[in-house]
């Protein structure tokens, strides 16, 4: 078992914050250089140390190749690494070359020989290993120093990598930026509420990741697999501290507010005698107060809905008789059109009838002369 030194404990206790434009330009990286391979991409992270807290805030990539069959095998530009360090140097000297990332998964064999290399740039130089293809909803980096692993039997020290804690953090204008962007590839067809419905349950599940994290983590402490550490103990100790005190006086059943028993269905009080904290009341309340909201929303729609109905059916009603009336009134324009023709044919026949007779008698009478 390594012993616990203070070199250690200071680097578990260092905060380290990547900015979202690391996580942008490595995954750019990883799709230009080795997008549908097992291979992985190398590049230079800079930002500030101070010794207590460390940002990433830039990066750039590195031309690097390495054998898969032979990890011992691997090549990495350095000279490239000097001349854009220079130019960055250039642009803002604040941004200091601080490590060096790759897009893992996992650490690899040859990590502590290209770890020692950047030590030419830098004392001690963090390794972010940033997952380009995460599987799982959670923070897509893991943040490494190395430090001198002291052994318990006395024997030769050796190099191993210290795992710190790696939040992601962006600046003002930053955030800004990333909103615009977004806003242009949102989805239009998803409302407000689905969205925020959305990033609320994948904030959940980040943060049941992280529980189940610290699960294992006190389980592997409890069962001996991993060295007691206080600093992270304390870490956690200040977190369940940010919880709400449930202790609070308990008052009871009788004493919540019910209307129509909607406190009862609401929390599952089942009688008087059952005794609920002030939270719980609270939480009663509140529940009831929005319960109530939506079944008054229930309400207006169902009467609004009903009330579209019967507008359809005397519509339908009207059209309808609209439509009787209007073949009544065709029917009786064919009838009297009808009789017109009628009578117009009965004119003509009695006018030829009386022309044959004046014809007749106009015969008869040149007959006699």
């Amino acid at each position: 078992m390594p012993a616990t030194t203070a070199e250690t404990l200071s680097i578990v206790n260092r905060t380290v914050s990547v900015a979202p434009l690391v996580l942008l330009s490595a995954a750019d990286h990883y799709g230009r250089s080795a997008k549908g391979t097992r291979k992985r991409v190398v590049g230079v992270v800079l930002g500030q140390n101070d010794g207590k807290s460390v940002r990433v805030s830039n990066s750039f990539a590195v031309p690097f190749e390495e054998d898969e069959k032979d990890p011992s095998v691997w090549f990495l530009d350095h000279n490239y690494v000097e001349s854009m360090n220079d130019m960055f140097k250039k642009v803002n000297a604040k941004e200091k070359l601080i490590g060096w990332y790759h897009s893992g998964p996992k650490l690899r064999a040859s990590d502590l020989e290209i770890n020692e290399l950047f030590k030419r740039y830098t004392p001690n130089p963090l390794l972010v290993i940033i997952d380009v293809q995460p599987k799982e909803v959670g923070v897509p980096t893991d943040a490494y120093f190395a430090v001198e692993e002291i052994k318990d039997d006395g024997t030769t020290t050796s190099k191993t990598f210290v795992h710190t804690p790696s939040t992601i953090e962006a600046e003002e204008a930053e955030e800004i930026g990333v909103e615009h962007l977004l806003r242009d590839i949102r989805d239009v067809a998803v409302g407000t509420l689905s969205t925020r419905i959305t990033s609320q349950l994948e904030s959940l599940q980040g943060l049941h990741l992280r529980l189940q994290d610290i699960g294992k983590y006190l389980q592997k402490v409890l069962d001996g697999d991993l060295p007691v550490n206080h600093a992270i103990l304390g870490n956690l100790q200040d977190v369940f501290n940010l919880l709400p005190n449930l202790s609070t006086p308990k008052i009871a059943a009788k004493d919540l507010p019910s209307v129509n028993g909607l406190v009862n269905g609401s929390v599952g009080i089942t009688g008087g005698n059952t005794e609920n904290s002030e939270l719980a009341r609270a939480m009663s309340i509140k529940t009831n107060d929005q319960l109530m909201a939506i079944y008054l929303s229930s309400l207006i729609r169902a009467i609004t809905a009903f009330h579209d109905l019967i507008e359809n059916k005397i519509q339908n009603k009207r059209n309808i008789e609209d439509e009787d009336a209007k073949k009544e009134e065709d029917k009786k324009d064919k009838e009297i059109k009808k009789e017109e023709k009628l009578q117009l044919n009965g004119t003509s026949e009695k006018t030829d009838k009386e022309s044959k007779e004046e014809a007749s008698k106009k015969d008869e009478k040149s007959t006699k002369k």
